[in-house]
């Protein structure tokens, strides 16, 4: 009988939980549907949906101070919303913000809003200095994400996984959220 692959959800649950990290904190987003579905299953994490991705950076930021390891999720269009947080607290203050963002507005989607910002997503990242790495295949899934949590705690600095299509297999059609 073939061994069942895991899917990238599962992946994520799984490294999250050996990395220490239990709070998350995210803005609904359909193509993240299936991990908050995991996470909220499984008692482990404390799991908040805050109205505004500030917020979530909020709460993870201040979990952190008191000892608790946290990671925000969120779309491409939430994270334009985030630059005078990222700018003036995580960055400056060095918060291991750990940021899982679905990729959206590329491979033919269609909404002109996601698509302007995926194009700034990673320019801006790079201006404020904070690591980004971009997962494409289930085969890198456990490496990335467990790499990326270690290296922003060990770095004291923030990092962005992102979580593009190839990967997720969101048309624009299912992910019209």
């Amino acid at each position: 009988m073939p061994v069942e692959t895991p899917a990238w959800h599962d992946i994520v649950v799984k490294v999250l939980k050996a990395n220490q990290v239990k709070l998350v904190a995210y803005v609904p987003d359909n193509v993240l549907a299936p991990l908050l579905r995991a996470l909220h299953a499984d008692p482990y994490f404390t799991v908040l949906a805050p109205a505004r991705e500030e917020e979530a950076v909020g709460i993870v930021t201040g979990a952190y101070m008191g000892g608790v390891r946290g990671i925000v999720l969120m779309q491409t269009s939430g994270f334009a919303t985030l630059a005078n947080a990222l700018a003036s607290l995580v960055a400056p203050y060095r918060i291991p913000l750990l940021m899982m963002i679905s990729e959206r507005g590329t491979l033919g989607d269609h909404q002109l809003g996601q698509a302007m910002v995926c194009r700034t997503m990673r320019p801006i990242l790079d201006s404020m200095g904070i690591e980004q790495f971009g997962i494409e295949r289930l085969d890198d899934v456990e490496f990335v994400v467990d790499r990326m949590i270690q290296q922003a705690f060990a770095t004291q600095a923030p990092a962005a996984m992102i979580l593009s299509p190839l990967l997720t297999k969101k048309s624009t059609a299912d992910s019209a959220a």
